[in-house]
């Protein structure tokens, strides 16, 4: 009955009733094929052979297999007698399992596995094939059942060769991370990209490679020309930088955008497409930009608002990569952000405010005609009385002390007193330098009634007329007498040089 049905499989036929009567005795000739039979319908002895092939494997099919075989027959045999060493190539990879090996119904058993002989290893690989189970499973179903030397690598083909496999499979494992050369100094390379439309605006990122600054500007359009106005606004401040890095964006690849870099000598590199981890500097600051600018979202103030406070922070903060804030490595300084940390600097300030007469001391004021103390540098007495004749300066008074001795103090080196000169007429002049008519300093005004300052020609000539007498010590100065003063030092002689005249 079951060769009837594989041969009646190859036909396509409609069972119907047929009275006896009708039939006529079966001959050769009725059974030959018609002469104009159709040549497109299956050949009975094709499907005959194919629903045997289809037919699943059994441990009796491969039992007569593995004695046909050469090499599995030979193995089969060392198993049974005991194993000698050979070094004939097939039998390799058995000998080096020997031990493991093990006869079961008349197949070679590698422990719970069934060794297959070479021709139906086709067939048991379709087998394992034939879910698509990709070639990790097929690896692991075949360790459960079947074994020969190389299956592993007949797996690994099988896989590769298949369409349908090939067509469904994910993407590789990722290759390691390949950094971008840090620049040596800011501005050599930057970084650029558009974010948006986020908020309701488009953003066009730039981010420097060396100190990781960035600009933001918040663009009206995302034209080529547009863009180039705002690259050209920032080289204005920032330089002209060597290398621009950006993705294929339109604006970024158009002829107009190429030439305006070759114009101004700049290398343009564009990533891959659709590979973003190319330009990953800016693709993640584009990231962290939106995720603060989403925490501010409740916060009162306009975008514009928000955005500078953004970066203001951002600027001014550690970044991961150079250990370093961005604003130090671009700028070479921190920007002012904090008032809360002691500054020594500032501290110095106010307190030399403070000092020079700022919030707690008032500068001293002297009138013209006011009796004052003044310091006394040349004699034993420390201190002595005087009359304020002209202020020369915020600090600086011109002081008569006696007769036409006048002297420039500074407003330290004047005291207030009231004891008058009427008082006491008398003080000690010991050691005091002073000319007849003449007065010591350069008189700045004749009377105290007169307040201005002199002029800077009376101020020369006054100078220029003065006698001044260095030294302080009373046994060095020369004696006084009416109207001549008597040289400290005797006057050189100038004479004539003697010349041999020959």
């Amino acid at each position: 009955m079951q060769r009837w049905a594989l041969f009646l499989a190859g036909y396509d036929y409609d069972i119907e009733f047929k009275r006896t009567a009708t039939q006529a005795n079966a001959d050769g000739l009725s059974r030959l094929p018609l002469p104009d039979q159709d040549s497109s319908e299956e050949n009975s002895e094709y499907v005959n052979i194919h629903q045997i092939d289809c037919l699943p494997l059994t441990c009796k099919m491969i039992e007569n297999e593995t004695k046909r075989d050469p090499t599995l027959a030979c193995v089969y045999e060392a198993t049974l007698k005991g194993w000698k060493y050979t070094d004939k190539a097939p039998l390799i990879p058995y000998y080096s399992h020997r031990h493991e090996l093990t006869i079961h119904e008349g197949c070679v058993m590698w422990g719970v596995r069934v060794v297959i002989p070479t021709k139906l290893q086709s067939r048991v690989l379709d087998e394992l094939h034939e879910g698509h189970l990709g070639i990790v499973k097929m690896k692991s179903l075949a360790r459960s059942f079947v074994w020969w030397p190389g299956i592993d690598q007949q797996i690994e083909q099988l896989a590769n060769k298949c369409i349908g496999c090939q067509e469904v499979q994910s993407m590789p494992q990722p290759a390691p991370v390949h950094l971008w050369e840090w620049p040596s100094a800011p501005w050599q390379r930057i970084h650029i990209d558009f974010a948006g439309p986020f908020l309701g605006l488009m953003f066009f990122i730039i981010v420097d490679a060396h100190s990781k600054w960035p600009e933001v500007f918040c663009m009206k359009s995302t034209s080529t020309s547009y863009t180039i106005d705002i690259l050209r606004t920032l080289f204005a401040r920032t330089g002209i930088p060597e290398h621009i890095v950006s993705d294929n964006g339109p604006q970024f690849i158009s002829e107009e955008f190429q030439l305006f870099m070759k114009r101004n000598g700049i290398k343009h590199s564009t990533s891959n497409p659709y590979h973003p981890a190319t330009n990953g500097l800016a693709e993640r600051f584009v990231q962290t930009m939106k995720q603060s600018l989403r925490s501010m979202a409740h916060d009162s103030g306009s975008l514009q608002h928000k955005l500078a406070r953004f970066l203001l922070s951002y600027r001014n903060s550690i970044h991961t990569t150079t250990s370093c804030t961005p604003a130090m490595l671009f700028m070479g300084r921190n920007l002012r952000l904090d008032l809360l940390k002691p500054d020594l600097n500032r501290h110095v300030r106010n307190h030399q405010f403070k000092i020079r007469g700022g919030e707690r001391r008032t500068l001293r004021q002297l009138s013209v005609g006011q009796t004052v103390l003044a310091r006394n540098y040349r004699g034993p007495n420390k201190w002595l009385r005087a009359i304020v004749t002209a202020q020369r300066g915020p600090c600086s008074y011109t002081v008569k002390v006696a007769g036409n001795l006048y002297w420039r103090r500074h407003i330290d080196q004047l005291r207030n007193t009231a004891v008058t000169t009427e008082q006491n007429q008398t003080q000690s002049l010991v050691g005091i330098p002073y000319t007849n008519g003449v007065p010591l300093e350069p008189q700045i005004v004749t009377s105290p009634e007169v307040t201005t300052l002199a002029s800077p020609t009376e101020m020369e000539s006054t100078y220029s007329e003065a006698s001044v007498v260095p030294d302080c010590s009373e046994h060095q100065f020369p004696s006084i007498e009416e109207g001549n003063i008597s040289r400290r030092y005797p006057q050189r002689e100038h004479r004539p040089p003697d010349r041999l005249n020959l």
